[in-house]
């Protein structure tokens, strides 16, 4: 593409950027539209400047990863319900009087879910976890109507404090906490498992935060947030006792698809979102 006086510039400010896979969702986008568009990684240390100066620059649009999430917050013109409730943001759209912050961290999960028939209303749901996804995670159930959030962490004072939050926002007892171990009391059922912490991310490939095929023998429908490696031994595990088993490679596609259709305003086909799926898999270096 040709920069010229008319290029709009978004972008993403994290630290570190430099391994993103960013630029591959949004300048493939901005090609395939043919907008005028190009978007670069911000390796970004002070928020407050980072935020206000893009704003001064007339930045379309931010993406914003670790460890600014929730640091961007207090410098936002508006805040999404969503990522109010998460208390995180990933997105920031230009408004005239700043920026609007979105999660479309968990709005991608979602749309990665539902690509694969995977339906979260009506149904009890297992979180693995009780960090910053995990929380994000068990709102976005709330907002999707599931029946039962069942939290499992190792430390169950964490998850207890993660289940006051929740369930003070929606008034009710949706989230149930639970020691990692005490999976046994889980529903005698086959059950829609998300891993959300960080056990198994490369290259401690072979790790797993539950590794009793017991455990497993529940899942139905394994998602783990993790996308490197492309299958995690949570991801395997899942598969030797039956159940299917996906990343978070899709929910990473989605995430950056979705902010750019509230850049740009525009919907992006299931064909193109594919496409560039593969891209992202050549990137990683993934073939199959």
């Amino acid at each position: 593409m040709e920069i010229n006086g008319k290029t709009s510039v978004c972008g993403l400010i994290g630290n570190p950027v430099e391994h993103t896979l960013s630029p591959v969702i949004h300048n493939t986008l901005a090609k395939e539209f043919g907008h005028n568009l190009a978007y670069v990684p911000f390796l970004v240390e002070n928020v407050k400047q980072a935020v206000l100066g893009a704003d001064a620059l007339h930045i379309l649009g931010l993406n914003v990863t670790v460890p600014h999430k929730s640091a961007v917050i207090p410098y936002l013109q508006e805040i999404d319900p969503l990522a109010k409730a998460i208390g995180a943001v990933n997105t920031l759209v230009k408004t005239p009087g700043g920026y609007k912050g979105y999660n479309t961290d968990m709005s991608g999960l979602l749309r990665a879910m539902r690509s694969e028939g995977i339906t979260l209303a009506n149904r009890p749901v297992v979180i693995l976890g009780a960090g910053g996804a995990a929380r994000a995670v068990a709102f976005m159930c709330g907002f999707e109507e599931v029946t039962q959030i069942y939290m499992l962490n190792r430390s169950l004072d964490k998850a207890q404090a993660v289940a006051g939050e929740v369930n003070g926002y929606f008034g009710k007892e949706l989230v149930r906490p639970m020691a990692l171990d005490a999976y046994d009391e889980l529903p005698n059922e086959k059950l829609l498992v998300i891993q959300s912490t960080s056990v198994g991310l490369s290259p401690n490939d072979d790790d797993a935060v539950i590794t009793d095929e017991a455990f497993y023998e529940r899942v139905a429908i394994g998602f783990d947030l993790i996308y490197k490696p492309f299958e995690t031994r949570f991801m395997k595990l899942c598969k030797e006792r039956g159940a299917q088993a996906y990343n978070g490679l899709k929910m990473l596609l989605y995430q950056g698809i979705i902010a750019y259709e509230k850049w740009m305003e525009i919907s992006v086909s299931d064909e193109t979102s594919m496409m560039i799926y593969e891209k992202m898999k050549k990137a990683m270096g993934i073939d199959a």
